[in-house]
């Protein structure tokens, strides 16, 4: 995870939060949604900044993920003229770490079973319960009002074209089920381990209950994305589990994927 060192008076905080400033600053961003900030007060703390009520509902995920045991623990969420969600640091680095994907076969067998365990997860008091019909309904939006990314065509996520991803997902969405707790962007980045050994997952925004398949999705995904190789989708699926994998399912995530 990149760490800039950043001038703090350059860094608005709201009222709660000066106290921030009295520590190194580095920005640790990855996306332009959303600012990251790594705050060096020894154990090390991460301030998120985005725009106004965009946040809360990771602050409520990220809550329950900590109360599950695999998250970072929130220490404030401020929604002022921006959104502010300030979370004490899990342990260790993200999966992107060389030396993690330096051993890319002990990488996929953590990442299947630490997926596994999520799924197996009790998760009756998930404050967020029909993940599968807000990504249905958001696919649909996108394709209809234009609003996605044309230029990956051909060959999207296995598609040719938008209308082919449209009739795939209109097709087989009544297949994909709430099933299951799920991460919802589960990749490498938003994987936490220390020295090989599972210390949490991060942002969790795009959780709930929802459909396993989700994360399969882009699970394989971040392994091609990460080392440039489909050579390791067998190994991370085998880790999981083909007990529970429905190759069709893939599919159908695939085409809702076009529409972002």
């Amino acid at each position: 995870m990149k760490r800039i060192l950043i001038n703090k008076e350059d860094l608005f905080l709201p009222n709660g939060l000066e106290w921030l400033k009295d520590f190194p600053v580095y920005d640790s961003s990855c996306s332009p949604e959303a600012r990251v900030y790594f705050i060096d007060t020894g154990e090390g703390i991460f301030l998120k900044t985005a725009a106004k009520d965009t946040l809360f509902r990771e602050a409520r995920m990220t809550e329950y993920f900590s109360k599950k045991g695999f998250g970072a623990e929130v220490i404030s969420y401020i929604s002022d003229k921006k959104d502010y969600l300030l979370t004490k640091r899990v342990k260790g680095e993200d999966c992107t770490l060389d030396n993690y994907l330096a051993d890319p076969l002990r990488l996929a067998d953590i990442m299947g079973k630490r997926l596994r365990m999520l799924h197996e997860t009790s998760a009756e008091d998930c404050p967020v319960k029909d993940r599968v019909g807000e990504y249905i309904a958001l696919a649909e939006k996108n394709y209809k009002t234009d609003n996605y990314d044309k230029s990956a065509f051909p060959d999207s996520f296995g598609y040719k074209s938008g209308e082919e991803a449209y009739y795939v997902l209109q097709k087989g969405k009544h297949l994909l089920k709430n099933e299951v707790l799920i991460h919802g962007d589960y990749c490498l980045p938003n994987i936490m381990l220390d020295n090989w050994e599972f210390s949490g997952f991060i942002d969790v925004g795009n959780g709930g209950i929802g459909d396993r398949h989700i994360d399969l999705f882009w699970g394989v995904w971040t392994l091609w994305f990460n080392l440039k190789t489909n050579e390791y989708t067998d190994r991370f699926l085998d880790a999981y589990g083909r007990d529970k994998i429905d190759m069709d399912k893939l599919k159908i995530v695939a085409a809702a994927e076009v529409f972002g």
